[in-house]
C-alpha cells in the first residue's frame, strides 16, 4: 500500500511538473504518461541516480552540494527520454533540471499529509 501511496505522490508531482515548467509536454493520453513517466522516474532514481550521485562525488564536494541539482535534473531527463514513447517530452536540461525541482517539492510537500502508520 506504501509502495502505490508513493506511486500516487510521484505522478501528482510529474503532473504538477508537467503544467508548470516549459518545455515539459504531455501529448496523447495524459493519465498513461504520467503513470507511465512516474513509474520510469521511480526506476531510475532507484537504479542510476544512486550511480551518477557515485561518479560525480567529487563535483558534489567541489560545488558543496549544488551539482546534485545537475545529477537530478539528467536523472529526469533521461526519465522523460524513456518514457517519451507514450507521450511525455522533456525538451532540453534546463527543462529537466526545473521538472526535477518541481517534482522535489511537490513530492515532500505531499509526503508530508500522508503519514506512515508506524510513525508518531
Amino acid at each position: 500500500m506504501r509502495l502505490f501511496v508513493r506511486f500516487l505522490i510521484t505522478a501528482a508531482a510529474v503532473a504538477v511538473a508537467a503544467w508548470l515548467v516549459p518545455g515539459i509536454t504531455i501529448t496523447g493520453n495524459g493519465y498513461i504518461a504520467v503513470a507511465v513517466m512516474a513509474i520510469v522516474l521511480g526506476l531510475v532514481n532507484a537504479f542510476i541516480r544512486p550511480v551518477l550521485k557515485f561518479l560525480s562525488c567529487g563535483l558534489i564536494v567541489l560545488t558543496l552540494g549544488l551539482f546534485t541539482f545537475v545529477v537530478n535534473g539528467a536523472a529526469f531527463w533521461l526519465a522523460g527520454s524513456l518514457a517519451s514513447g507514450v507521450g511525455f517530452r522533456v525538451t532540453g536540461l534546463w527543462a529537466a533540471l526545473w521538472g526535477s525541482v518541481v517534482v522535489s517539492i511537490v513530492s515532500f510537500l505531499l509526503s508530508v499529509f500522508v503519514r506512515d502508520r508506524g510513525e508518531d
